[in-house]
């Protein structure tokens, strides 16, 4: 059985080796029922390219491995 392994590529370098990098940060807002300020706690993960430090988001990436997929929908392995 044949295999097709595609990767998703950086789109300024052609690398695929990525760092994950998260940023933590807290979200103030005030609320009706309160005077106090309620906080959320946000983690946001983007990935950068070992090679050249682009930075890509999961959305991105997600993108164009969907993309990837729906090219090889119909491709018939032999």
């Amino acid at each position: 059985m044949d295999v097709i392994n595609e990767f998703f590529e950086c789109k300024e370098c052609g690398g695929r080796d990525f760092l994950r990098i998260y940023h933590f940060s807290l979200r103030f807002h005030s609320v009706n029922f309160s005077d106090s300020l309620v906080y959320d706690r946000l983690v946001d993960e983007v990935y950068q390219c070992n090679d050249c430090k682009k930075t890509y988001s999961i959305d991105q990436i997600d993108e164009v491995l969907e993309a990837i997929k729906a090219r090889h929908k119909n491709t018939d392995l032999e």
